[in-house]
């Protein structure tokens, strides 16, 4: 054996013990970190039996129930918020205006009661002042938001201080797509519409409410201005002339500030009121096609 091979095994055999105490640590630490591991997670599994937070069994069946929008439309922070309100008998079962009667049904057989049944609602604009109908008063250049529109002097650029800006606000909110700009001014698809009320919420000059979905006779106007000015502004605008109110043999349309409203608690649809007013700003379907079959 030559020098240089002694020297290399020299050198290997005062590198063991150096190679075994190195492996010996990795062993220990590898050792310490998993005991550590186990015990935390032995502590952990401790804390969470004993700090548990028992949830109602109820309240878990009822979100699952819930459509989960998180709207708020309830009155509600939430979904999970309604759950454990109708679970705690805080909220009646059919306190969700975006879920059908179906569903309803279902949470109330989970609370072992019984759903009545709500006629259902739906959004409704009450602005007829689309493009050729309404005058502006000048050129609006700001940010197209019925909001930052509306606290521009004059309320909007729109002749008619109340009338629908048709800058989209409600649309941007409405999670069902049942609400669009058609010809300047918001229509809501009743088809679409839950009743969930966030397009209301939004609309800055309150031109937005929920209309029973039977009600076929509405006034598409929210003007409290006189005949004259509101002539000014809107070519079929109410003008409060009362002929509705005296064409209504139901007691169910009145005059009040001006504008004509409804009573749906009353109305039958019968149309007349459409017929009799001079703006023909009421909207009725059965006017319209005589052939229908009124909804009581």
């Amino acid at each position: 054996m030559n020098i240089l091979g002694i020297l290399e095994s020299v050198n290997v055999l005062n590198a063991l013990p150096v190679l075994a105490l190195n492996i010996k640590g990795v062993i220990l630490a590898t050792t310490l970190v998993g005991a550590t591991g186990l015990i935390i997670g032995i502590l952990l599994g401790i804390a969470a039996k004993k700090f548990e937070v028992k949830v109602d069994e109820k309240v878990a069946m009822v979100r699952d129930l819930l459509p989960g929008n998180n709207c708020g439309a309830c009155g509600y922070a939430g979904c999970d918020a309604m759950s454990e309100a109708i679970a705690s008998g805080k909220a009646p079962v059919n306190g969700c205006p975006v879920a059908n009667s179906a569903i309803h049904a279902q949470i109330a057989e989970v609370m072992g009661t019984e759903a009545k049944e709500v006629d259902r609602q739906v959004a409704f604009v009450k602005c007829a002042g689309t493009c050729d109908k309404s005058k502006v008063k000048y050129n609006y250049v700001g940010i197209k938001d019925c909001k930052e529109a509306a606290i521009v002097p004059g309320g909007g650029p729109k002749q008619c201080t109340y009338g629908c800006t048709g800058y989209g606000s409600c649309v941007n909110v409405c999670e069902f797509d049942a609400i669009h700009i058609v010809d300047g001014i918001a229509v809501v698809d009743k088809e679409k519409c839950t009743s969930c009320g966030l397009c209301i919420k939004e609309c800055p000059k309150n031109l937005i409410e929920l209309v029973p979905y039977k009600a076929e006779t509405k006034v598409r106007c929210n003007s409290k201005d006189k005949g004259p000015v509101v002539k000014q502004g809107c070519s079929i605008g109410c003008i409060g002339c009362k002929l509705c109110e005296k064409a209504c043999q139901y007691d169910a349309v009145h005059v009040n500030d001006n504008l004509a409203l409804i009573d749906y608690s009353k109305c039958t649809n019968c149309g007349e009121c459409a017929k009799k007013c001079p703006t023909k700003v009421i909207l009725s379907e059965l006017a319209k096609n005589p052939n229908k079959v009124e909804a009581v």
